[in-house]
């Protein structure tokens, strides 16, 4: 199954790292990071703010495991957001080469 996975970094170097390392590993096909999201959450029992760096990673369920131990493992936040959601539908030629990317 193929997964679309949210990743929010503290900046653009963390991003830029970790995607790198992402793909590198063949573990994603690709990364897009949009810069400069505004985030509002809940914590440690208070409303807290930041800017982020949202990233769209594209790869299959089966890799999932391992993108969250290589994530949790460069990440600056003690509770980083790795969230993924199917990929219900989509061109079949981009799904293949999702498939072909991280074999």
């Amino acid at each position: 199954m193929h997964i679309v996975i949210l990743i929010t970094a503290a900046n653009k170097n963390e991003a830029r790292r970790i995607a790198a390392a992402l793909v590198e590993r063949k573990l994603v096909a690709c990364v897009n990071m949009i810069d400069r999201v505004s985030s509002l959450f809940w914590w440690k029992g208070k409303i807290d703010k930041a800017v982020e760096v949202l990233m769209a990673v594209k790869s299959t369920r089966v890799k999932l495991p391992r993108i969250i131990t290589l994530v949790k493992s460069m990440h600056s936040y003690a509770v980083p957001e790795i969230i993924a959601l199917p990929v219900v539908g989509g061109s079949s030629d981009y799904l293949d080469w999702i498939d072909e990317s991280i074999r």
